[in-house]
């Protein structure tokens, strides 16, 4: 089944075109297009130079000049060395579409060597165009990048004329047969950005107006660090969904290897979810490999806010609303964790609050790109350069120092420190730098929560906290069942009904009042309807 991307207004003729926007399919198309292209110049650059040894003797002796043969040896090195990088995957698509730019420069200076190194008839009329215009043309046509990149490129090409000019024709040219000669190769140059930008676009959006799949991509919602999530709609189905994606520039950006990491993560964390029943886990309908060769899979879409930007918009939370969302988080992890499932990256935007049907304050947990399991020590982990295995301000000790055998607890310290945001609008430990917050978690001892805020905090919720806080796994609740069952003890303490919670949600957040993620957003959303990222 395929995925396809309705207009969300990202796409019209009046956007820009860019490497970031281009699906990523069209971008691992077009660096395969440049790895061909530098095999076919190296190819021809072989067959034209014996060609000239055996048909044109004359001409292949001007070209023993030294340059044009230095010149010649790197295209051959260039070409291979591009072609060999793309289809071995030592580059990412993007870096092959940008060395594909060189490589038309290189061409370029190229054939104006070869054309200027033979004698002109300074009294003949020029005839035709030179080889550069055409060259120019097939770049620019067939090597998508941001628009001013490709214009310059494409001037620096058609500038190869006049330096190969003034580097080997002994004899002066007339003006008027220099400007005509060249001048083409300067308005093929403008003319095939503007006509490639008109074309790539089309080719987006035809691409993204395909009707082959189930679901259609109607309206971006947020974006994380790999994934990017869509508001979507069923074509057989009444029912709107959340689709989760992996972004198409993490995918355009990666090595070969890193990009099979990244689908490799997003596999695992659909079979994960898929796995899990509980209420309070995100439920999860499907998954497969989108038209343009991305990973994605298919949420229930939620109608509510995660725990980050409820505390950031609302404040500090009421004791007994807090212990409520806590102990359906814990029932979510505890069958997780029976499962042998370890979450990993337990924090606020991963705990989703919401309305369902006439149920309010439901919560849902979300996320798990980083499960891990308990029953494979051996395990290797899926980690590579630039993606890390938790989040700093809410990571446990165990993980920190890098131990391997770490089991549900960890989960529970996440909670803790989520459950520590709650109550004071604050990180447990306010470090400036992600090394100082790793290494405050292994240290130092958090302050109790009722020594951030003014506001009362009932003693057993504050002793279940710190209890969850503790450096050593064995000094934390024994599981997440016990956790919960701590939990209901508090809960007589600081009451918290459904009426509360339906009063709260009308009061502040009534329905119709939910807007999808701005494009200006990049990494967090003020959005209420919403599937965190990773």
């Amino acid at each position: 089944m395929n995925v396809v991307r309705a207009d969300s207004g990202q796409s019209g003729p009046s956007a820009k075109l860019s490497l970031s926007n281009l699906p990523a399919g069209l971008v691992q198309k077009a660096s395969a297009r440049v790895c061909w292209i530098a095999l076919a110049c190296a190819l021809t650059t072989v067959v034209m130079t014996l060609l000239q040894r055996v048909l044109q003797p004359e001409v292949a002796q001007l070209q023993k000049q030294l340059a044009i043969q230095i010149n010649t040896a790197f295209i051959l090195v260039f070409s291979i060395g591009l072609f060999s990088a793309g289809r071995f995957g030592w580059l990412s698509a993007n870096a092959i579409l940008y060395l594909g730019l060189v490589l038309e420069v290189l061409i370029g200076y190229a054939l104006a060597a070869f054309e200027y190194s033979i004698a002109w008839d300074s009294q003949q009329p020029v005839r035709g165009i030179s080889w550069m215009a055409l060259w120019i043309a097939v770049c620019g046509l067939l090597i998508p990048n941001r628009h001013y990149i490709m214009l310059i490129a494409a001037l620096v090409t058609a500038s190869m004329g006049p330096l190969a000019y003034a580097m080997f024709h002994a004899a002066a040219i007339p003006i008027n047969r220099l400007l005509i000669w060249n001048m083409p190769n300067f308005l093929v140059a403008a003319v095939t950005v503007l006509i490639s930008r008109r074309l790539y676009h089309l080719e987006v959006q035809v691409q993204r107006a395909k009707e082959m799949g189930s679901y259609q991509l109607d309206t971006l919602i947020s974006k994380g660090g790999m994934g990017e999530v869509w508001r979507a709609s069923h074509r057989m189905l009444a029912r709107d969904s959340a689709i989760k994606l992996i972004r198409p520039e993490m995918l355009a950006r990666a090595t070969g290897k890193q990009a099979a990491m990244i689908r490799r993560r997003f596999e695992q964390e659909a079979k994960t979810t898929a796995a899990l029943k509980s209420p309070h886990t995100v439920g999860l309908y499907d998954f497969g490999t989108s038209e343009d060769g991305g990973f994605y899979y298919v949420m229930e879409l939620l109608d509510g806010i995660d725990l980050e930007t409820l505390v950031k918009q609302f404040g500090p939370q009421p004791p007994g609303r807090i212990v409520h969302v806590l102990r359906q988080a814990s029932k979510s992890l505890a069958e997780a964790h029976n499962a042998g499932l370890i979450h990993r990256d337990i924090k606020p935007t991963n705990i989703f609050l919401c309305r369902l049907g006439v149920e309010y304050d439901f919560a849902k947990v979300l996320d798990f790109g980083l499960v891990k399991s308990a029953l494979d020590e051996g395990s290797v982990r899926m980690t590579m350069e630039g993606v890390t295995t938790g989040t700093p301000a809410y990571m446990p000790p165990e993980i920190a120092m890098g131990n391997q055998q770490i089991d549900g607890r960890a989960d529970l310290y996440g909670l803790g420190c989520v459950a520590y945001w709650l109550l004071t609008g604050s990180l447990t430990f306010n470090e400036k730098s992600s090394m100082a917050m790793i290494l405050a978690h292994v240290q130092t001892a958090p302050d109790p929560p009722s020594h951030r805020t003014t506001a009362f905090i009932p003693p057993g919720l504050e002793r279940t906290v710190m209890a969850c806080l503790a450096k050593k796994p064995e000094d934390r609740p024994r599981n997440a069942e016990a956790l919960a069952r701590m939990l209901e003890e508090c809960q007589n303490a600081c009451p918290w009904t459904q009426a509360d919670a339906e009063l709260w949600w009308r009061t502040h957040l009534p329905e119709g009042t939910i807007h999808p993620m701005d494009e200006s957003q990049q990494k967090t959303s003020t959005s209420t309807i919403a599937m965190r990222t990773m």
